[in-house]
């Protein structure tokens, strides 16, 4: 069958998870070398060395390039490699547009290495005049999204976007981590780049750490490939093999996860000691409109902000069991942090409160458990309050 006549439960278990020719084994082996047999001086079989390609990397990069309707996929050591990668693509002294809530990884990077390297603006993608302004006043080469974003859950209509980018021949990414291909392709809504951080839906079991990119531009597929090759940041086999694993129950995973969070959402919204609940799902969204016309559901990260202090945000955060307090996120089981003291610590708290990540905001992955157990873990950590 067809690649693309392929639905996407079907595309995670096969495309790059073919039988192998040599032995039939259902399960891609890990080919765990590091450099590969030339019949001729520069004469193999499409792989020398492994820093460059590997057979396991190039099947998981082949189903992930289906799973955005891309081209290319490229897949690197961690989501701040690819990062670095795609900044490291353009031209020295470059103008970089960004969004003002992203990852504080990203955040970090933007701040403390690029920009000595490239001139960053950070702006409100949300708002599509003030993006327009920044276009005429800065003349970018690239802009970045992150939609939803990391932790408020702003979405920005990527349409309407990465087309005004398009106007101004700028290069737009996207950062799918949140959603996961399986319920939002930018790249169908007109993005350049996608890229996400495998370590978390995608892989979604905690166990790995990668990061991929995937496009139908080659010539900046290439460009990130020869800047791969030349610094190293190459998935090992193995943690290659454990992402396409873990890529054929993504379909399954992802609608479990969003159906314990719209659960847990409303829960928390008629809580009298939160004051208020973000989620894209919930009709009180700013963007819920946008977030519907855009993805196909509405994943599984919640934000919410408790009545209190940061007293109270650590009392409630230690009282959780089920809901375990750690950075990252996307795994089966179900995740708790406190952005303003963990993921977003790079970011000077005088920004933070300007953004609205306050000391009070608590970010949930919401796992696959049962939703009943995880609202009673919630609620006995309420009580405490």
């Amino acid at each position: 069958m067809a690649k693309k006549t392929m639905k996407f439960a079907t595309k995670v278990i096969h495309v790059g998870g073919y039988p192998d020719k040599e032995t039939g084994a259902v399960i891609a082996p890990i080919y765990q070398t590091s450099t590969y047999a030339q019949s001729s001086p520069g004469k193999h079989k499409g792989y020398d060395y492994t820093r460059c390609q590997n057979p396991t990397r190039s099947r998981l990069e082949e189903c992930l390039a289906s799973l955005e309707e891309a081209k290319y996929s490229l897949v690197a050591s961690s989501g701040m490699a690819i990062v670095s990668l795609i900044l490291h693509s353009l031209p020295k002294g470059s103008n970089i547009i960004c969004g003002d809530d992203v990852y504080g990884g990203t955040y970090r990077i933007l701040t403390t290495v690029f920009n000595e390297i490239h001139k960053i603006h950070f702006v409100d993608t949300t708002n599509a005049l003030a993006v327009e302004t920044a276009m005429k006043e800065y003349k970018p080469k690239l802009i970045w999204l992150e939609s939803p974003t990391n932790p408020l859950l702003k979405i920005t209509d990527i349409t309407k976007i990465t087309g005004i980018a398009k106007k101004y021949k700028v290069l737009s990414v996207v950062d799918n981590t949140f959603m996961s291909s399986y319920f939002q392709k930018p790249l169908t809504l007109g993005a350049d780049v996608v890229m996400h951080s495998l370590t978390k839906y995608m892989n979604g079991h905690s166990d790995v750490v990668g990061g991929c990119l995937m496009t139908s531009n080659k010539s900046f597929y290439d460009k990130c490939w020869i800047l791969q090759k030349s610094t190293g940041p190459s998935q090992a086999p193995f943690d290659s093999w454990l992402v396409l694993r873990g890529l054929k129950t993504l379909a399954i995973r992802m609608e479990a996860h969003q159906k314990n969070a719209i659960k847990i959402a409303k829960y928390l919204e008629g809580h009298s000691k939160i004051e208020k609940v973000v989620y894209p799902g919930l009709k009180s969204h700013p963007q819920h409109l946008i977030a519907k016309k855009q993805m196909s559901g509405f994943g599984g990260m919640i934000t919410f902000f408790l009545k209190g202090d940061i007293k109270k945000s650590k009392r409630f955060l230690e009282r959780v069991k089920l809901f375990a307090l750690a950075e990252s996120l996307g795994g089966v089981e179900s995740l708790i942090e406190h952005p303003a003291i963990m993921t977003h610590a790079s970011i000077p708290k005088e920004l933070r409160e300007k953004l609205g990540i306050f000391d009070n905001l608590i970010r949930l992955s919401v796992g696959i458990e049962d939703c009943d157990d995880l609202i009673d873990d919630l609620e006995t950590a309420l009580k405490s309050l």
